[in-house]
């Protein structure tokens, strides 16, 4: 007998789906050269999105779209579509990535993002910080007021030997319980990235924004709670740390106007709502 369908999965897919296609079709256009795709199984209904505006509205003459995929499976994900990948690395030194859409674990109302649930946050941050902007698509479950609300732990991208001595340095700043992510079946031994790294999964208590900061709260580690700068700027000090699963700091239009490259926050997350609408949390709104 095949597995029935639980109305939950039906609705939380369709909530993905709808909030893909609004940000595909609010930020993407035909006549960009390089797109970044992240990991996810939300970004599957991205790149279908993608594909369906491609079809509709085919590129100029002559013009290719190339898109940037964050890992393997991301880059599986293009190719099934038909569609062109080239690697991060195999970009022309002096090209930007006009657009990264990409998913997350959490979302805070700072649009701060927990990612690496899917062990791809080393390269999903690298093609966020070579884009002029990242934006999110996410379902209602993923908008918290705070990271690590419902979301249990930062993911942590590092060196095989460096394992034990950061695990080691995580239970100072706070995180006894962090743990070395696994295969599920125990003899498999712990998942690897695509770089040959581990994940280690630490929870924290639920991180501080920059504006509990601004307003007087500490977030130093000092009463075991931090804020999401700090925290993140601590644990990336560690040696062994390649990477660390808190997207943070300045989106792409701050790191532009502050003449750089790009920024790892997204300017716009799209959360696809239990009730089939679309929530909108714009980096410029929430300035205002």
């Amino acid at each position: 007998m095949a597995p029935q369908k639980s109305p939950d999965n039906d609705r939380i897919e369709a909530a993905k789906r709808k909030a893909a296609y609004r940000a595909g079709e609010e930020h993407f256009d035909s006549s960009m050269r390089f797109v970044g795709i992240g990991s996810g199984s939300t970004i599957v209904y991205g790149v279908e999105a993608i594909k369906e505006h491609l079809k509709k509205n085919p590129p100029p003459p002559n013009h290719m779209n190339w898109f940037v995929p964050t890992g393997w499976n991301s880059r599986k994900v293009i190719e099934e579509a038909g569609l062109l990948p080239i690697a991060f690395d195999s970009l022309p030194r002096e090209a930007m990535i006009e657009v990264c859409f990409d998913g997350a674990d959490e979302v805070d109302e700072e649009l701060n993002c927990i990612k690496g649930g899917g062990a791809c946050l080393f390269q999903e941050k690298l093609v966020a910080c070579r884009s002029k902007k990242f934006v999110c698509i996410a379902d209602y479950r993923k908008q918290q007021k705070r990271l690590l609300t419902n979301w249990p732990s930062i993911p942590i991208e590092v060196a095989p030997i460096a394992r034990a001595s950061v695990l080691r340095e995580l239970k100072l700043l706070g995180s006894p319980d962090a743990k070395l992510r696994e295969h599920s079946v125990a003899k498999s031994g712990p998942i690897q990235t695509d770089q040959s790294f581990y994940i280690i999964d630490a929870p924290f208590k639920t991180l501080l924004s920059p504006l509990d900061v601004k307003n007087g709260s500490d977030g130093s580690g000092k009463d075991g709670q931090w804020d999401v700068e700090a925290l993140a700027a601590r644990i990336k000090m560690i040696s062994g740390v390649l990477e660390v699963g808190l997207f943070h700091g300045m989106n792409g239009d701050e790191a532009q106007a502050a003449g750089l490259q790009g920024g790892q926050k997204p300017v716009a997350v799209y959360f696809g709502m239990e009730d089939g609408e679309v929530s909108v949390s714009r980096a410029e709104e929430i300035k205002k």
